[in-house]
């Protein structure tokens, strides 16, 4: 294989849809055919404010993440695995 040439990437493995889950889908979406189901529990979740999703904290304090479409998204693969090292640094303390 020459320099310039660019072997692709396999992408199946970062998407899974569960159509047979009673929950499917769990969040409002328009396009379901493209709802990714791999983070069913978003691991950004335990990175509060850091996740960079679109939640909420509900009365009691907790977060709702029921507005967040990111790792249910086409690209939510590169988002939630690009931030891994966020997740592990957190662990760290």
């Amino acid at each position: 294989m020459q320099e310039s040439e660019t072997v692709e990437e396999p992408k199946n493995f970062k998407f899974f849809s569960h159509r047979a889950c009673e929950f499917f889908p769990c969040h409002a979406v328009k396009d379901p055919e493209s709802f990714n189901c791999l983070f069913c529990y978003c691991p950004l979740y335990a990175l509060g404010e850091e996740c960079g999703g679109n939640f909420q904290y509900t009365e009691n304090g907790v977060k709702d993440c029921t507005n967040c479409l990111i790792p249910h998204s086409p690209g939510g693969y590169d988002y939630v695995t690009e931030r891994f090292s966020k997740i592990v640094e957190l662990i760290k303390k």
